[in-house]
C-alpha cells in the first residue's frame, strides 16, 4: 500500500501541487477585480458558458487541448458580447439576456458531448480533474497566470480609479473602454485556465472566494489583489494535502477549503466579523 510520501514522489503529484499553487494564486489575484466590480454572478454565468464552446470545438475539429481552449474562449466571448447586444437591442437587461443565453448554450453543450460519447471528459469539464493535468496543461496555466498577474499589476492604479470613480478616470484620460475590455479578457483567460482544475461549475468559487475572504478583513483595495492571490494559493495547496488522506477529489476540496476560509473570516474578522458586529451592537 503506497503512502502519501510515495505519492508525493510521483510526477503526477508534483504537477498537481504546482497547478494548485499557480491556478490558486492567479484566480485569487483576479478575484479582487471580480469582487470590487461585484461581478460574481456574471463570472458564474460565463464559467457555465465554457462547456458549449468546448462541445462545438470537439464536434467540428475533434478533441484536443487546443480545440477545447479555443472553444472555451469563443463561447465566453459569444455569451458575454451576445448579452450586451441583446440588452441594447431589446427591453431586456444584460443579466436577463445572459441568463437565457448561458442556460440554453450549457444545455446544448451537454447534449452534444453526450452524443459524442465523452462521458468521462464531460465529468472532468464540469467538475474538474486537476490531478489529470499534463505538462502542456501546466505550461498553459503558467503562461495565463503570469499574463494575468503582470497585466493587473501594471494596470492597478488606473484600474482602481476606474472601479471607484469611473467619471474621474475618464476625465483624467484613462481609456475606460479599453481598460474594461482588457480586464474582461484577462478574467476570461484565468477562468479558462482553471477549467481543468475545478471545472465549469466550481470555477466561480475559485474566482470569487479568495478576495471575498480578504474583503472581510481589510479596507485596502490593493491588499485585495495580493491577499486574494495568497489565500487562493494557500487554500489550493492545503486542499491538495487534505484530499489524499480523506480520499476526496482535489478539485472539490479546493472550493471547500476556500469556503471554510471565507466562513472563518465572516465569523472572526476583527472589524467586519459576525462577533465584532455583535459586540459593537451590545
Amino acid at each position: 500500500m503506497s503512502t502519501f510520501a510515495d505519492f508525493l514522489a510521483e510526477p503526477i503529484a508534483k504537477r498537481t501541487l504546482m497547478a494548485c499553487l499557480m491556478i490558486g494564486f492567479a484566480n485569487g489575484f483576479v478575484s479582487a477585480f471580480v469582487v470590487l466590480r461585484k461581478d460574481a454572478l456574471k463570472i458564474g454565468t460565463l464559467s457555465h458558458s465554457l462547456l458549449p464552446g468546448i462541445a462545438l470545438a470537439v464536434l467540428i475539429i475533434g478533441l484536443s487541448q487546443w480545440s477545447a481552449l479555443a472553444g472555451a474562449i469563443f463561447a465566453a466571448l459569444i455569451v458575454g458580447l451576445g448579452s450586451i447586444f441583446l440588452s441594447r437591442t431589446s427591453r431586456l437587461d444584460q443579466d436577463t439576456a445572459m441568463g437565457v443565453l448561458y442556460t440554453t448554450a450549457f444545455a446544448g453543450g451537454v447534449l452534444i458531448l453526450k452524443n459524442l460519447d465523452l462521458r468521462q471528459k464531460l465529468d472532468e469539464w464540469l467538475f474538474g480533474s486537476i490531478v489529470g493535468m499534463a505538462d502542456s496543461d501546466l505550461w498553459i496555466a503558467f503562461g495565463i497566470s503570469a499574463i494575468a498577474v503582470i497585466t493587473l499589476t501594471a494596470l492597478q492604479r488606473p484600474l482602481l480609479i476606474y472601479l471607484f470613480e469611473p467619471n474621474i478616470a475618464a476625465s483624467l484620460g484613462v481609456p475606460v473602454r479599453l481598460l474594461n475590455y482588457a480586464t474582461f479578457a484577462v478574467t476570461i483567460l484565468v477562468l479558462i485556465s482553471s477549467l481543468q482544475a475545478v471545472g465549469c461549475i466550481l470555477s466561480v468559487g475559485l474566482m470569487v472566494a479568495p478576495a471575498a475572504t480578504v474583503y472581510l478583513l481589510t479596507n485596502n483595495a490593493r491588499t485585495l489583489f495580493w491577499g486574494g492571490g495568497i489565500i487562493g494559493a494557500i487554500g489550493s495547496v492545503a486542499a491538495f494535502f487534505l484530499s489524499y488522506p480523506l480520499g476526496w477529489s482535489v478539485s472539490a476540496t479546493i472550493i471547500v477549503v476556500l469556503g471554510v476560509f471565507f466562513l472563518a473570516a465572516y465569523v472572526f474578522s476583527p472589524k467586519y466579523g459576525l462577533f465584532s458586529r455583535r459586540r459593537g451592537v451590545a
